[in-house]
């Protein structure tokens, strides 16, 4: 689709005689610009315009600038060259890209995939056009403004049980109406779930991505599958798909990460046994400063347990500064003698370990969803820069050393999502309980190298996109958000280390007893 421009057309010399001090009139891409009334507002000031006064400054506008600028300041086109016809196409809400790599390969038209079904198609059109015109344009705000994701997007995605399909495959999508028919809820599987998963990631604003109820995605879980009191549950999970209550899940502290057993957050019985008092703090914790309940890991009499703890008197929460945006709602918890009543125990009081491990297994899945998804983003923006910049009168793509570094982006890009793909089709057909035998390690293992991938492409794209890979704002905005937040995957939900260690230890699990 090219740009709408108004129907008038001019000849290359009558666009060459508005080079004045009053007239400045440019070319891009065969449509003509009346910049004389934007001088003074060109964020790179009066001079860069009335260099290319009266040219065709395509390839320098190209050479400095996004695609969506054009579409930003469209109003100031005037009509386009006599006979000429734009080149350059403008994506609609929705699109696919047509940049080799910069979508998996079963959205590929010339790739066959045995894992995708119609409905996932249908599913995935419907996600990247919501995601287009709902989530990216917040996002992007929020990102910059560290503000949090507000309550219409939220009432947005319930209306379309958005927030129902992030929780994966399950009977809480059954009768929920899933973005107008795209899929039913008791053909939703993980594939759909990754779907989700990925299609979201790409307003390349990873502050807001975990801002955008992340806290959900890993708690309520506990609640779906822990809560014993059947109308607590239904009470609960009413209100956090509905977008009326926030639900965050409160395990990491100061003094324990990864290390979960070594929590020091004390939950006490009351003499009458109707109660827990908690006591202890929080850090670190993804939307917790908006939430209107946690689940909570703390230290019981003989082991860990698990506790829905309602915001009430007792709690008091605190913003955390972080490498990425405010907008995550990163916060530090403290409980001060803060009273739960006992029915809110999830699963059994001393083994809230299995609670805990339950859920990491689609946490760190759906982690690595995101980590392959926006590596993928990253090299089709490396792909569009090196054919469009100018350095040393050639393009950065002629350039044999930038094609290394592409070469080696694009392989760990698609070598990571070909293995998510595999061990998701596992998901898919292999029984909770087995799941939770055979992927933990796998999951692990694929968790702790994409995101390895994401910190050899973090490097190469920042190479390839020089400075700009280092600005917050402009034409490299997404390499330097990557650059700047891939970690964030690397340390939550295990860290890299932690996680490899893990998978190695499960497969010592089944190693059989031979030599060499």
């Amino acid at each position: 689709m090219s740009l709408p421009v108004p129907s008038k057309t001019f000849t290359r010399d009558e666009v060459a005689k508005h080079n004045t001090e009053d007239s400045v009139w440019f070319i891009v891409d065969t449509v003509v610009y009346d910049a004389s009334d934007f001088l003074d507002a060109h964020p790179g000031g009066e001079a860069v315009l009335r260099q290319v006064a009266g040219t065709d400054a395509t390839s320098i506008f190209y050479n400095l600038h996004r695609h969506e600028v054009l579409q930003k300041y469209n109003d100031l086109a005037i009509g386009t060259i006599a006979g000429e016809k734009q080149s350059i196409i403008t994506p609609k809400l929705g699109d696919l890209s047509t940049v080799p790599y910069a979508e998996p390969l079963w959205l590929t038209p010339q790739f066959k995939s045995p894992y995708f079904k119609d409905s996932h198609r249908k599913l995935q059109r419907a996600m990247r056009e919501f995601t287009d015109e709902h989530i990216t344009p917040e996002a992007l705000e929020k990102e910059r403004s560290g503000e949090y994701v507000s309550q219409e997007l939220i009432d947005k995605m319930s209306k379309v049980g958005l927030l129902h399909m992030r929780m994966g495959p399950g009977k809480h999508l059954y009768g929920v109406d899933l973005l107008n028919g795209a899929v039913d809820g008791k053909e939703f599987d993980y594939f759909h779930d990754m779907i989700c998963s990925q299609e979201q990631v790409r307003a390349a604003c990873r502050g807001f991505q975990d801002g955008n109820m992340a806290g959900m995605v890993i708690g309520l879980t506990c609640i779906l599958n822990y809560c014993k009191d059947p109308v607590m549950k239904k009470r609960i999970s009413d209100e956090v798909f509905s977008g009326q209550k926030k639900i965050c899940l409160a395990i990491t502290e100061a003094f324990a990460g990864s290390d979960v057993a070594g929590l020091r957050t004390t939950a006490v019985k009351t003499p009458d046994g109707k109660h827990y008092i908690v006591n202890g703090t929080k850090k670190w914790i993804t939307n917790g400063v908006f939430s209107d309940y946690f689940v909570t890991g703390v230290k019981t009499d003989k082991g860990l347990s698990v506790l829905l703890i309602e915001r009430g008197e007792g709690i008091e929460t605190k913003p955390i500064k972080t490498s990425y945006s405010p907008a995550a709602g990163t916060t530090y918890i403290t409980f001060d003698n803060v009273k739960v009543p006992v029915e809110n125990l999830l699963g059994e009081e001393n083994k809230g370990i299995y609670v805990i491990l339950s859920n990491f297994n689609h946490e760190r899945w759906t982690m690595a969803c995101a980590t392959i998804r926006y590596m993928r983003l990253v090299v089709e923006e490396s792909l569009k820069w090196a054919h469009q910049r100018l350095v040393f009168n050639k393009r950065l793509i002629d350039q044999p050393v930038i094609r290394q570094k592409l070469a080696k982006m694009i392989a760990l890009c698609e070598s990571h999502q070909s293995w998510l793909e595999t061990i998701t089709y596992q998901m898919c057909y292999m029984p909770y309980s087995e799941q939770a035998k055979h992927l933990g390690g796998p999951i692990a293992l694929l968790k702790m190298s994409c995101t390895r991938a994401a910190h050899e492409i973090a490097d190469e794209a920042v190479q390839i996109w020089g400075g700009r890979g280092l600005t917050q704002t402009g034409m490299g905005r997404v390499i330097e958000n990557f650059n700047r937040t891939y970690k964030f995957d690397a340390i939550l939900g295990g860290a890299e280390e932690v996680l490899g260690d893990l998978g190695v230890r499960q497969a010592m699990k089944y190693m059989p007893k031979s030599v060499l």
